[in-house]
């Protein structure tokens, strides 16, 4: 947590309010760590600020809602993603959201065919989720991280820019 972080529970769910000079009228929240932080303007009153908590932790949980982040739908999103970029041949024995992940966006055994998916990434743009899947599933084919197996993720046409987000994301998290 930052100098000047509060944080709460609020409805069961970790909070962290993150105030901000630089903010004058936008509100944000996120997810880091287990935790859901929400990014409001330094002069915000309490008021104001329970209030846009609240509002904030509404449409996380409707965004996630409609993500459907349980493993069918990941399993779903894995086979049609296999299917549509790595002609079939990296589909899962299992797949899975997992919680202990910290320092990875995903995992992979090729040799039990199994990939977890840190839940972390919920709540980012699906074409974030998908370059995570897909660059898990790639593991299945091809294990270590050379040529060949960048070459199995050259026609996801969003890999450069995921892998952006993904550095800016870590970058923010590590500060």
């Amino acid at each position: 947590m930052r100098t000047g972080d509060s944080q709460r529970r609020v409805d069961g769910q970790r909070v962290v309010v993150r105030r901000s000079s630089r903010r004058r009228k936008t509100v944000s929240a996120y997810r880091e760590a287990g935790r859901t932080v929400v990014a409001i303007p330094s002069g915000f009153s309490r008021a104001e600020e329970d209030t846009w908590v609240r509002r904030m932790l509404t449409r996380l949980a409707d965004s996630d809602r409609r993500r459907s982040p349980d493993g069918t739908e990941l399993a779903r999103r894995a086979e049609r993603l296999a299917r549509q970029y790595l002609d079939e041949r990296a589909i899962p024995v299992s797949i899975r959201w997992t919680a202990d992940q910290n320092t990875r966006w995903g995992s992979c055994t090729p040799g039990r065919g199994t990939v977890r998916i840190s839940d972390r990434v919920q709540g980012m743009p699906g074409w974030v989720i998908d370059y995570v899947l897909l660059h898990e599933l790639a593991h299945l084919i091809e294990p270590g991280h050379g040529e060949d197996f960048w070459a199995l993720l050259a026609a996801y046409p969003h890999t450069e820019r995921a892998r952006g987000f993904l550095l800016g994301v870590s970058h923010a998290w590590d500060s």
